[in-house]
C-alpha cells in the first residue's frame, strides 16, 4: 500500500507535508533577482546571491533553528531535526514563496517560516513560540547558518575568513573576499541579524558545532547556549541566540534576517525597514501577492485532480524559476531561453522581459554560449544554445500580438547592440553557416543532449536532432520576417528550408526512424547499425514537431518510439542503453544503465514526445503520455518523487532496485514543457497574430474540461465537451459570449470577457 506523505492545499498553491520523514528531502525553491536559496520540510538546503555575470557569495549550505529549555536539560529544532526526536503534530507546509515547518516538544509548540522577499539579498525567518505548558518556562532559541562565504570546509585547508559580533549594527557579520558585481576582489560580508536583542552568538564553526560533533547536537547546544565565539582564519558560522520568558498560554514571535552584501551599512537599513512593526508580514503577503499574479494567466480543470494541483500552482512556479535561473546551478542560455518560451502562456510579458536579459549574452555573431558563470561567458563547447532564441521569441510573439517588440534594442555580450530581429536572424544564420560534409549542422561537443560531449570535437561530427532543430527555427524565422515585411530573409530561408528537408530525409533517416549524430570518425550514433543506443527519442518527436518530415516518416518513426522505447514508467531517452564506455560518444556512456541520458524516463524528452503525440492526434497516446509524467499519479507505476514539482527524470528498469526512483527536481526544464504540453497542445490554445486558436487533443477520459487563459489583456474561459467515445478532435460546434461561432480563431478584444462552449466530435 502506497504510504501518504501529505496533501495539496490551496488550489495547488501549497502542499502540506504530514511526515517528515519523507523517501528523500523535498524541496522548495524561494527566490527573487538577486537571491536565491531552497528548503526542505526539515529545513535543509542552500542560498547564495549572484550578480549579473554570475559572480556568487555563498551565504547558506544548511539552516537549523534549535530550541534549549535549560529547566529540563532539552535541546530540539523547528525544523524538526533529527526526525526521530519524538514530535507530535509536524506539519510542513510548501507554499509558493514560502516554507513554515510547525511541530510540538514537550507542549512547545513551534512555527518556523522562511521566505525570500521581493528585493534583497537575504531570507528572513520567523520562528513563533507559543507555551502550552501549565506553568512559565524560559527558552533559548538559536538561530544557525552554516555558510560557505569563507569556502566549503576541508580539513587541513587555509581559512581566510573572519567573523563576528558588531553591537552597533546588531548583526554577526563575516567577511571574505571574492568578485561580486564586478570584476575586481572585493570584501563580500555574510550577516545575520536579529529582530530581539541576543543573549549570545557563535561566530566559530568550531566553538558552536564543535571539532568532533554535528548539526543535529552541537557543542554549545548540549553545553546550553552560545559560547560568544569570535572567528579569526578559522571555519566561520553563524548563530544566534535569544532569550525567552513565555508564561502559560504565552507566545512570542521572533525574526531573524540571513543575508550577503557588499556594504555593511545596509544591514541596519535592512533591520529598520524589516524590523518596525508589523513590516516583516507586510513584506511577506506583498512577495506571495507577486507570486501569484506572476503565474495566474492560466488554470484548467480536467477529472485528474493531481494535474489540476500541479498545473494551478508549483508547475507554474517552477516554469518561473527556470526562466530566471535557469538549472540554478549554472545560468543555462538554452535552458533559460525554453523556460521563457514556456511561461510565455502564463505570463508573456514577464517571460519578454527575462527573455530580452538572457538575450543579451549572445555573442554579435549570433553563436550563443552555454552559460555565464563566475563573471565570465562560457561556451563549453555545445552546439545547439543559439537555436532556441528563435523558439522562444517566436512563440512570445504570437502570446503578445505586437511586432513592435521585434525592434526592441538587445545589447549583445560585446557591447553592441541590435534589435531582437537581428539576434533571431543572426542566430538562425550562424547555425546554417557551421554545418559538416554531409550539410547537417555540426556538433562540437554536444547538442541538446550535452551528455554526447565527446563525438564532435574534431569539428567534423554532426547532429542530425540539432539539423532538425534548425529546420523549425529556420521554418518560425521565416514566419517572422514575413509579419516583419522581410520578403528576402523569408524567401532565403525558404531556400534553405528546401535543401536541409532533402539533406534530413538523405542521411538522417535510419529506415524506419531517424538517426542521432555522426561522429567525427564518421560513425553514425542512433542506428541500427550500432550495438547500444540504437535509437535515440527527441530525433522522432522533434521530426514532427518541426515538420520536417517527408511521406509519413514522422508518424513512421512514432511508432518506432512506441515499439522500442515506451515503457510502464513513459518513454525511455534510448535503447538499448549503454553499458560501456565509448570515448567516441561522451558522458552518457558512463552513466550508469538507465540513469539520466542512459535510458532513464527522461521527462524533458517524453514531453516532446507528448507534444508530437498531440500533433499526430493520438489521444489515447497523449493520456498514457499524462499519466506517466505525472509524479503522483500511480496507474501505471508507482514513483518516489515530489508530487508538487517535476523531476528530470524516473530511472528504468535497467536502474536495478533504483527503478521508479526520481531524478533531480525543480531544476529542470521538464517542468516548463509539461506545462506548454497542457496549455499549447492539449487544449489547443495556440496564438496566432490574428488572435488565439483552439487545436485541442484532449485525453478521451477528460470528457468535460475547462481552462481559463488571460490573453492580450481579454479573459477567455473555455469548456470543452466530448461527445463520441473516440478521439475528438473535430470542432462540431462552438458558441462565444452565447453565439454560434465559425471558426477557430476566437474573437478578442481589449479587456474583454469570452466565455467559450466547445463541443468535439
Amino acid at each position: 500500500m502506497k504510504k501518504e506523505y501529505g496533501y495539496f492545499n490551496n488550489g495547488g498553491h501549497q502542499y502540506v507535508i504530514t511526515d517528515p520523514a519523507t523517501p528523500r528531502h523535498w524541496y522548495n525553491y524561494l527566490w527573487n533577482d538577486r537571491y536565491i536559496t531552497f528548503i526542505s520540510q526539515v529545513g535543509y538546503g542552500e542560498g547564495f546571491a549572484q550578480d549579473d555575470m554570475g559572480r556568487r557569495a555563498q551565504l547558506l549550505i544548511n539552516r537549523q533553528l534549535y530550541l534549549i529549555d535549560s529547566e529540563e536539560n532539552e535541546f530540539w529544532t523547528a525544523n524538526a531535526l533529527p526526525i526521530n526526536r519524538g514530535y507530535s503534530n509536524y506539519q510542513c507546509t510548501h507554499g509558493i514563496g514560502y516554507t513554515e515547518i510547525k511541530l510540538d516538544y514537550k507542549a512547545v509548540e513551534t512555527k518556523f517560516r522562511v521566505f525570500v522577499p521581493r528585493e534583497e539579498q537575504c531570507e528572513i525567518w520567523t520562528l513563533k513560540i507559543k507555551n502550552k505548558r501549565e506553568a512559565g518556562c524560559q527558552l533559548k532559541a538559536i538561530a544557525y547558518v552554516k555558510t560557505a562565504l569563507d569556502g566549503f570546509f576541508r580539513p587541513q585547508g587555509y581559512e581566510m575568513g573572519s567573523a563576528d559580533y558588531d553591537q552597533k549594527k546588531h548583526a554577526l557579520i563575516g567577511m571574505n573576499y571574492g568578485a561580486f558585481g564586478g570584476s575586481d576582489e572585493v570584501p563580500i560580508y555574510g550577516f545575520l541579524t536579529s529582530r530581539s536583542d541576543i543573549s549570545g552568538y557563535d561566530a566559530r564553526n568550531d566553538a558552536f558545532i564543535g571539532p568532533y560533533s554535528d548539526e543535529c547536537r552541537p557543542e554549545a547546544v548540549e553545553k546550553g547556549g552560545c559560547q560568544n565565539s569570535d572567528c579569526y582564519a578559522e571555519k566561520m558560522c553563524f548563530a544566534l541566540e535569544n532569550t525567552i520568558e513565555l508564561e502559560a498560554g504565552e507566545d512570542i514571535e521572533l525574526h531573524f534576517i540571513a543575508g550577503v552584501t557588499v556594504d555593511t551599512d545596509e544591514i541596519p537599513e535592512l533591520r529598520n525597514r524589516f524590523f518596525t512593526g508589523d513590516a516583516v508580514q507586510k513584506e511577506f503577503d506583498a512577495t506571495l501577492s507577486k507570486l501569484a499574479s506572476d503565474i495566474d494567466g492560466i488554470t484548467i480543470d480536467t477529472p485528474d485532480e493531481g494535474l489540476n494541483n500541479l498545473f494551478n500552482g508549483f508547475l507554474k512556479h517552477q516554469a518561473s524559476l527556470g526562466s530566471r535561473w535557469a538549472r540554478v546551478r549554472h545560468n543555462g542560455f538554452r535552458d533559460t531561453n525554453c523556460d521563457c518560451e514556456c511561461l510565455g502562456i502564463v505570463n508573456p510579458s514577464l517571460a519578454w522581459e527575462r527573455a530580452k536579459r538572457i538575450l543579451s549574452y549572445q555573442y554579435s555573431n549570433g553563436f550563443a554560449p552555454r552559460t555565464f558563470l563566475d563573471g565570465r561567458v562560457q561556451d563549453r563547447g555545445y552546439a545547439d544554445n543559439t537555436v532556441w532564441i528563435t523558439f522562444n521569441i517566436y512563440h512570445l510573439l504570437k502570446e503578445i500580438g505586437d511586432l513592435s517588440v521585434l525592434d526592441q534594442p538587445v545589447p549583445f555580450n560585446d557591447g553592441t547592440c541590435a534589435s531582437v530581429y537581428t539576434h533571431v536572424k543572426r542566430s538562425v544564420d550562424s547555425l546554417w553557416g557551421d554545418r559538416g560534409e554531409l550539410g547537417l549542422v555540426r556538433l562540437h561537443g554536444g547538442d541538446w543532449n550535452d551528455c554526447i560531449n565527446l563525438a564532435g570535437l574534431k569539428g567534423k561530427g554532426m547532429s542530425v536532432w540539432l539539423s532538425i532543430a534548425w529546420f523549425l527555427a529556420n521554418r518560425q524565422f521565416a514566419e517572422i520576417a514575413r509579419l516583419k515585411g522581410c520578403p528576402q530573409d523569408a524567401e532565403r530561408a525558404d531556400t534553405r528550408a528546401d535543401e536541409m528537408r532533402e539533406i534530413i530525409d538523405r542521411h538522417g533517416w535510419d529506415g524506419d526512424y531517424y538517426m542521432a549524430d555522426y561522429t567525427d570518425d564518421g560513425k553514425k550514433i542512433g542506428s541500427h547499425e550500432c550495438d547500444e543506443g540504437k535509437i535515440h527519442l527527441i530525433h522522432q518527436a522533434w521530426a514532427v514537431m518541426a515538420g520536417v518530415d517527408t511521406d509519413g516518416k514522422g508518424a513512421m518513426a512514432m511508432d518506432a518510439v512506441e515499439k522500442y522505447l515506451v515503457t510502464d514508467l513513459g518513454a525511455v531517452m534510448i535503447w538499448p542503453p549503454y553499458t560501456y564506455y565509448r570515448n567516441d560518444i561522451g558522458i552518457t556512456t558512463q552513466k550508469l544503465p538507465g540513469v539520466h541520458e542512459n535510458s532513464s524516463a527522461y521527462l524533458h524528452a517524453c514531453t516532446w514526445k507528448m507534444a508530437a503525440d498531440c500533433i499526430l492526434k493520438r489521444n489515447e497516446t497523449v493520456q498514457e503520455d499524462i499519466e506517466k509524467i505525472l509524479p503522483d499519479n500511480d496507474k501505471w507505476v508507482e514513483k518516489k518523487a515530489e508530487p508538487y514539482i517535476l523531476c528530470n527524470s524516473y530511472y528504468s528498469k535497467d536502474a536495478s532496485y533504483r527503478y521508479a526512483r526520481p531524478g533531480q527536481s525543480w531544476r529542470t526544464g521538464s517542468g516548463a514543457w509539461f506545462l506548454k504540453d497542457i496549455g499549447f497542445y492539449v487544449f489547443g490554445l495556440q496564438p496566432e497574430m490574428g488572435g488565439l486558436r483552439l487545436n485541442p487533443c484532449l485525453p478521451p477520459d477528460w470528457k468535460s474540461c475547462s481552462v481559463t487563459k488571460k490573453f492580450r489583456g481579454a479573459n477567455y474561459q473555455i469548456s470543452y465537451e466530448q461527445i463520441n467515445p473516440g478521439p475528438c478532435n473535430t470542432i462540431r460546434e462552438m458558441i462565444v459570449n452565447g453565439k454560434t461561432f465559425q471558426g477557430d480563431v476566437l474573437p478578442w478584444e481589449e479587456n474583454g470577457d469570452f466565455v467559450v462552449e466547445v463541443t468535439l466530435e
